[in-house]
């Protein structure tokens, strides 16, 4: 993992590029698997934040929805997405 600007991004992410095409469902499912690996990291601290913890269903459930639709148009980039992002078994 690189640090850049503070946030650390998978190496895979990281373009040359300055433009990156970020409404892609790639783009968006590594963006809400960094904020939901955020979240449960701090849910281990604390437990009783119910707030933040509803945070985390509803990404997970955002998450889900934009797999299902990578599957469904996609299913080489989608195998290969879950493969680098590490976040369903195969």
């Amino acid at each position: 993992m690189k640090k850049k600007g503070g946030r650390k991004i998978l190496g895979f992410m990281v373009k040359e590029e300055k433009e990156e095409n970020r409404g892609s469902v790639e783009f968006q499912v590594f963006s809400f698997t960094n904020k939901i690996r955020r979240l449960a990291s701090h849910l281990e601290l604390h437990k009783k934040d119910f707030s933040s913890e509803r945070g985390l269903r509803i990404l997970l459930g955002k998450r889900r929805r934009l797999l299902a639709y990578l599957a469904k148009k996609n299913r080489v980039g989608y195998k290969k997405l879950i493969s680098q992002l590490n976040i369903r078994e195969q």
